[in-house]
């Protein structure tokens, strides 16, 4: 009898390594369970099944999907904390701060994100993206001219760096650098097509530089591209009114209210999802995005 046991592999499993295997299955299940959930869109089932997960054992890929259910929830503070823990794990993870930084932008936390890109850098200090999000950082301290060398060395890691120099312009146009902006803007004309972003850009440039017809020809073609730019029905009827054209510009002004009140009063879990994706597409290893 003993004989047959053995070869057909008939022995009785001991009870300890009977629970360790249900509890292994447990926790392949709970994980698997929770990463479709968050596939499905269902934030708050994935991080009920992530936490009773981790409750079993930690896993530094649970860790990076509930950072991802956090945001969806747009508990910001949380997700950060979870890539917290992956960075203490891999702290040569370049990628890991770079959506640290990224939630932090989120979060309007301009120190914690500066501080990411720093921790970035020192992994490697010529990766285009760390320079763009640092200067996202300044930006939000008020730092204009640390904010411009860090998207002038973006550019000159990354030559077609169209967000870098879309960027770059938007801050030298603020800083009363119109000439210098509108290199900016020349660049991008030349290689996109229809962009109401960086038509926004042309048009805000010259109305800067005082010339209203060219900002009023602008902000049509922006209004061209998105016919529910509420920005460019504004400010495109603040140039007609000063240029004594009271009929058009005061039906561009109410056309833009409008569109105002047709807005939602708060940003709900769809805007908050959207903007996470957005800014999620380019470092999602899992796909999960």
């Amino acid at each position: 009898m003993k004989f047959f046991k053995a070869l057909f592999g008939n022995k009785e499993e001991k009870p300890e390594e009977k629970k360790k295997n249900e509890e292994a299955k447990n926790f392949d299940v709970l994980k698997y369970d929770g990463v479709r959930a968050l596939r499905a869109g269902q934030a708050e089932y994935a991080i009920r099944c992530f936490t009773h997960a981790l409750q079993m054992q930690d896993d530094l890929e649970i860790h990076d999907y509930m950072s991802q259910a956090y945001i969806r929830t747009g508990e910001l503070t949380k997700a950060y904390e979870q890539l917290q823990k992956l960075a203490e794990a891999q702290p040569d993870n370049q990628q890991i701060f770079i959506r640290m930084a990224n939630v932090a932008y989120m979060m309007e936390d301009y120190g914690a994100m500066a501080g990411a890109c720093e921790k970035a850098m020192l992994i490697d200090d010529k990766t285009p993206e760390v320079m763009y999000l640092y200067a996202r950082a300044c930006i939000g301290q008020d730092d204009v001219t640390n904010a411009v060398a860090m998207l002038t060395k973006a550019i000159s890691l990354k030559e077609d760096y169209g967000d870098a120099y879309l960027l770059r312009g938007e801050t030298l146009l603020k800083n009363g650098d119109n000439d210098e902006a509108d290199e900016d803007a020349q660049w991008l004309l030349e290689h996109t097509k229809d962009n109401e972003d960086v038509l926004t850009l042309k048009a805000r440039i010259e109305r800067a530089k005082g010339n209203s017809d060219g900002a009023i020809d602008y902000f049509s073609k922006v209004i061209d591209a998105n016919p529910f730019n509420i920005d460019a029905y504004r400010e495109r009827g603040e140039l007609k009114l000063a240029a004594g054209d009271e009929k058009s510009g005061n039906e561009d002004i109410e056309y833009a209210k409008e569109l105002t009140a047709q807005l939602p009063e708060k940003e709900g879990d769809e805007g908050i999802e959207k903007k996470v994706n957005d800014k999620y597409k380019s470092i999602d290893p899992y796909g999960v995005f």
